[in-house]
């Protein structure tokens, strides 16, 4: 089942929902909305599932395949702020508005497989006027000084932290994801609303030197314009305000394409700009899921847009680039990776471990710079294997909103089915599963376990594929010459980590991978005062840091002639 679902039309009752009780309770399918409840009793997963269960401290604990899960909890906390919810619209020139032919489609909790709400099926005629309404709001906007736009993007920031709870809670219903990692997710998120509002002053062109008596040269930034971006599922918050933050310090306006699995974190954003005082036309997000492709199709050829900033697949990402050349857009794409992780025989042991569990499991693996293949050399390989799995051992898996949950679930079934085929792909060709390796049914239908493979072979999906999910392959190698040309061997090349104590072999490890992200003795790289990135089929362009900003701007060279000799001293 997918996470979001076509479905009706939107009925009046989406805005009454999320009133004040303490917890809400979702419907059943054959209602577009959720209902109110103030049950609090959480729903145990049927099945054998991982085996054995036993009671601790009141809280019932499923045992097997060495980790623990946690019993479903079919409620969520009610939002502070019930009107942050958006269901049935998008916000278009500062407006509320459904699509015009009247269509949603259904939004799913990947935990529990329940409804959320619905959110607007935006076609072309929709997303050409929003795309009219940045046009007529770019004039303006753009002659704003950088100071003005700074205050907004304050605003903005200010209302996220002081909504964050809520964000966070949206974050956790539409993706999954633990509570605490939500909570992270919404702070990391208003970050670059706070960076870029500190950015939005300090936008500085040159004075060159001329090679004609008489002429000055300088250069000026301008914003490119209306922008078109195109965000993931994976961090509803973050990947959305990653890319507002800087377009709006330029002084450009947008369209912003929410995920179909993950709209409404980011309709709750765009009710915090209108409340921060953006002015209408600004900030424009749409919805769609089965006419999607259109939708893209439409931000990538009509020539009003001048920028397309893309996260997602690189299949997609190939696709959105042919559609853009026939406007010769600016383009920034941010796609697949497949990142090594490498670990040398002097490296800090438990170092090691810890920055393997951050950069493999967090978010359950779907992350686009998770560890995706995972180095060791042979000396330590079984001991970093033996204390890897110890600490896989503790993950917790459940709905995420349940208390003492670490992981929880994929976004969808076809997430699922990738990575089962991965693991029976490595099984097949002489991998041994030693931890986990099971979908988890009595959770539910997108639950798979954190997963440990040994013996890796290069030969295997794991090693060329983009797993995007919880499972960790552990590869053997000998020599800094042999690790590297194979982490170097993939297509793409967004990041790559390694742990070693030998500062000559740290200069030379992180200049030879091939990626544009290299992490150090570290598990965790992204920073909105760093840039992000990638090379090879992972894309161009940067986002956040000093460098993320000129994304949306275009160099304007001006030379002034006849201003004479230059006077004597």
């Amino acid at each position: 089942m997918s996470t979001a679902r076509f479905c009706g039309t939107t009925t009046r009752a989406t805005r009454t929902i999320l009133r004040s009780p303490p917890l809400l309770k979702y419907s059943s399918r054959s209602s577009c909305l959720p209902k109110l409840c103030t049950d609090t009793t959480g729903l145990s997963g049927r099945g054998s599932g991982l085996g054995l269960k036993q009671k601790k401290k009141g809280v019932e604990i499923g045992i097997g395949r060495g980790f623990a899960t946690m019993p479903m909890q079919h409620s969520v906390p009610a939002l502070s702020d019930p009107s942050l919810l958006k269901t049935g619209v998008a916000y278009v020139d500062g407006e509320w508005v459904g699509a015009k032919s009247g269509k949603t489609f259904e939004v799913f909790d990947p935990s529990s497989a329940k409804l959320i709400g619905v959110a607007p099926e935006f076609e072309v005629e929709d997303t050409q006027k929003a795309i009219d309404a940045a046009a007529r709001a770019f004039p303006a906007f753009k002659l704003m000084t950088g100071r003005e736009r700074s205050k907004m993007l304050r605003k903005w920031y200010d209302l996220m932290v002081e909504n964050s709870e809520d964000i966070a809670k949206l974050i956790t219903w539409e993706n999954g994801k633990p509570f605490a990692d939500a909570k992270g997710e919404a702070a990391y998120a208003a970050s670059f609303f706070e960076w870029f509002s500190e950015e939005a002053p300090r936008v500085y062109g040159d004075t060159i030197p001329a090679s004609v008596v008489g002429n000055r040269v300088v250069t000026i930034k301008e914003p490119v314009g209306v922008c078109g971006l195109i965000t993931p599922w994976n961090f509803p918050a973050a990947m959305i305000t990653r890319k507002i933050g800087p377009a709006l310090a330029a002084g450009c306006t947008v369209v912003a394409k929410s995920p179909g699995e993950t709209p409404f974190t980011a309709l709750a954003l765009a009710e915090l700009a209108h409340r921060a005082g953006i002015p209408k036309g600004v900030v424009n997000v749409i919805s769609a899921l089965e006419n999607t492709p259109a939708v893209g199709k439409l931000l990538t050829t009509s020539p009003i847009v001048k920028k397309v900033s893309f996260t997602g697949s690189t299949g997609v990402g190939k696709l959105l680039m042919k559609q853009s050349s026939s406007t010769l857009k600016k383009l920034s794409f941010e796609l697949g990776g497949n990142a090594p992780f490498i670990v040398f025989d002097d490296a800090d042991l438990d170092a090691a471990v810890a920055g393997a569990i951050t950069s493999k499991f967090r978010s359950s693996g779907q992350t686009c710079v998770c560890a995706n293949r995972i180095f060791v050399q042979s000396k330590i390989y079984d001991s970093f294997a033996q204390a890897f799995a110890a600490k896989v051992k503790e993950f917790k898996v459940g709905g995420g909103y349940t208390e003492g949950v670490t992981h929880g679930p994929l976004i969808h079934d076809r997430a699922i089915s990738k990575v089962d085929a991965h693991v029976r792909d490595a099984e097949k060709k002489g991998g041994k599963v030693v931890q986990g390796g099971q979908k988890m049914p009595e959770l539910g239908s997108n639950f798979f376990q954190p997963t440990i493979i040994t013996g890796m072979t290069t030969d295997m999906a794991l090693a060329t594929e983009e797993t995007f999910g919880p499972v960790a392959g552990l590869f053997k190698f000998e020599t800094e010459e042999e690790v590297v040309k194979i982490a170097n061997s993939s297509e793409v090349g967004l990041a790559g980590y390694f742990f070693s104590k030998d500062i000559h072999r740290v200069a030379r490890i992180a200049e030879a991978l091939e990626v544009g992200m290299v992490g150090v003795n570290t598990g965790l790289i992204s920073d909105p005062a760093a840039p992000f990135g990638g090379v090879k089929e992972s894309g161009f362009g940067r986002e956040g840091s000093k460098y993320g900003i000129g994304e949306y701007q275009v160099t304007k060279m001006i030379t002034y002639g006849g201003m004479g000799t230059p006077l004597q001293k």
